[in-house]
């Protein structure tokens, strides 16, 4: 995305010159790579395919409009620990204690049952490929032990070289069901005019596509990664601007790639599947009758990447947030940019509790079924967050908070108002869809 805060100056204080690169460079990636890895989960690549299913190529427009939205919000992210040397959470307290006790009913619940979800997502595809090995909930036990240990011991730079291991896996596995299903280009090319399908919540739908893939927490832990990267000061901004752009292509590749396989696939043979991450498992199926074992086993290991890939990157974005939080919460605002780029945060007590608590208590909902009202409360929740996001972004890249020449440019404005009306929009219907007299 071009500079949206108009500004072309390219370091921060005294020395930040000397010690950041004098221009980007492919080798610098990193932060984009995890967050693109984190942020689509099996469950967005099932939307995508549903809609593919179920519209053909005509959505194709909305899914690239999407990534465009994720690359302006996790622009403001970067951009925000960039300019400012404060963490986003430092930020948030700065708009009043509203937004502590937010974070910490979402912080809390979401991760509850996220915690469970991961680990169930992961499990799928092994029990898939090793049905005779263990029962589900335990192939999910052992995923999130693994993540456990794995985030436990390993700092940022061990965490970063996995993930982007992981994305090669799902770029490859994605890429070549793309090519493997044959797909119209004509058809493809006509679907990136904005066309909304004249059918029943159709528009809804199109909304739901636009902003669903992607568009978790993890763009907020965004800023927290690039810290970790060892980038924490303005002159490492342009360098910051190429890896979300990267992170976001590559975001897109998952989509177009799993949206052509719907279309191709599905929507052709009039064929539906179910929502969720079992619709995964159905699509793996349907590969191995029309295509052959050999694609069947490697779609598996596909959605196993996919999977593993959100669980270990919530397990290590969102704990640094969460750490951030408490150590604000005990007074401690100092230097938070260098302990993120240090590792020190990920040593600390904070860290690796919150580390706990998506691993361990979520056990217990893979073996009974899911707690009716806690679900509303996470669903309400986690459907509030991106509207939380994108406008209090908007609130402190247009404020003294910032920095001048870092602040909000027409763009970034345009594109954040863009997104927190978007996401305000899914946010009601979220609300609205829920069963509240079950839950009274």
């Amino acid at each position: 995305m071009a500079d949206t805060t108009g500004n072309i100056a390219d370091t921060g204080g005294p020395g930040a010159a000397d010690q950041a690169p004098r221009k980007s460079s492919w080798r610098y990636i990193g932060p984009g790579i995890v967050v693109a890895a984190t942020g689509v989960g099996a469950g967005d690549l099932v939307a995508t395919l549903i809609a593919g299913s179920n519209f053909g190529y005509t959505l194709l427009w909305a899914a690239i409009i999407g990534c465009l939205v994720k690359i302006s919000l996790a622009e403001a992210c970067g951009r925000w620990h960039l300019a400012t040397g404060r963490t986003l959470f430092d930020g948030w307290a700065s708009l009043g204690r509203w937004t502590t006790w937010f974070f910490a009913s979402y912080a809390v619940i979401w991760g509850f049952v996220y915690g469970a979800a991961a680990m169930s997502s992961s499990a799928l595809p092994l029990q898939a490929l090793f049905p005779d090995v263990m029962g589900l909930e335990w192939w999910g036990i052992a995923c999130g032990l693994v993540g456990l240990v794995f985030v436990w011991f390993n700092q940022y730079n061990v965490f970063e070289k996995v993930m982007t291991v992981l994305v090669g896996v799902m770029f490859v596995v994605t890429v070549y069901l793309a090519i493997r299903v044959t797909p119209n280009l004509g058809d493809a090319f006509a679907g990136l005019l904005p066309v909304i399908p004249d059918e029943k919540d159709s528009v809804l739908n199109t909304l739901g596509l636009i902003g669903g893939v992607g568009g978790t927490i993890t763009l907020a832990a965004y800023g927290y990664w690039v810290n970790a990267k060892g980038w924490t000061h303005t002159g490492w901004m342009k360098v910051m601007r190429v890896d979300n752009r990267v992170a976001y292509a590559t975001t897109g590749v998952f989509v177009i790639a799993m949206l052509l396989v719907g279309a191709e696939l599905l929507h052709s043979a009039n064929i539906a599947i179910a929502s969720g991450d079992k619709g995964m498992i159905q699509l793996g199926d349907i590969l191995e009758d029309e295509y052959g074992t050999v694609t069947g086993k490697l779609f598996l290991i596909g959605f196993f990447a996919t999977s593993f890939t959100s669980l270990i990157g919530v397990w290590h974005g969102v704990s640094l947030m969460f750490a951030d939080f408490l150590a604000r919460r005990r007074g401690e605002r100092e230097a938070r940019a260098t302990e993120l780029a240090s590792g020190r945060r990920e040593r600390s007590w904070s860290f690796r509790a919150y580390l706990l608590w998506l691993t361990f208590p979520p056990m217990i909902l893979l073996f009974q079924d899911e707690p009716f009202r806690l679900i509303i409360i996470y669903g309400v929740l986690g459907a509030a967050f991106m509207p939380f996001l994108a406008l209090t972004l908007i609130w402190l890249l247009n404020s003294t908070r910032t920095p001048r020449e870092w602040r909000n440019g027409w763009l970034s404005n345009g594109m954040l108002a863009v997104a927190g009306l978007l996401f305000l929009v899914l946010c009601v219907k979220q609300v609205w869809d829920q069963d509240w007299a079950e839950f009274f």
